[in-house]
């Protein structure tokens, strides 16, 4: 069945003429970053409630080479509040879209790898959103690690 997904997205883009009316009507929705934004976790769960799925960087950004180094809790804390799967997305070849010094996107080849649901924790207790966070990490660089073929 295919559901739409809403992704979190810094603040700053929504300030950006055409790009945050755009990234709004695709589902996204802002988050204060480096804060525990409350908003942002408020849409979160009122998209799940909705039906929508919720795409989230575990770090909370793009890194250089789409590896995960330092993941946030985040993601785990909905999951936790929602009660729902994680589901682990390895997304390979987005780390090329922008490059250092470009303003515009390039168009690339992506491959996106999905794997299986990991169960969500029980509890926020800081000690079970560590744990699946890590497995949710591990996963997507396992996932990345298959590479295009």
């Amino acid at each position: 069945m295919a559901r739409p997904v809403a992704f979190m997205a810094k603040e700053e883009l929504f300030d950006v003429p055409l790009l945050g009316q755009a990234i709004r009507l695709y589902g996204a929705y802002p988050v204060k970053r480096g804060s525990g934004d409350r908003g942002a976790l408020r849409a979160a769960l009122n998209a799940l409630e909705d039906g929508w799925l919720v795409g989230i960087f575990l770090e909370g950004t793009r890194t250089q080479d789409g590896r995960i180094y330092d993941p946030k809790l985040g993601a785990a804390m909905i999951a936790a509040k929602a009660q729902v799967p994680l589901i682990p997305v390895g997304l390979i070849g987005v780390e090329q879209i922008f490059q250092a010094g470009s303003k515009l996107p390039r168009p690339v080849p992506l491959t996106i790898r999905i794997g299986p649901a990991i169960a969500p924790p029980q509890r926020s207790k800081r000690q079970e959103l560590e744990a699946v966070t890590q497995a949710c990490q591990e996963q997507i660089l396992a996932l990345l690690a298959q590479g295009r073929d």
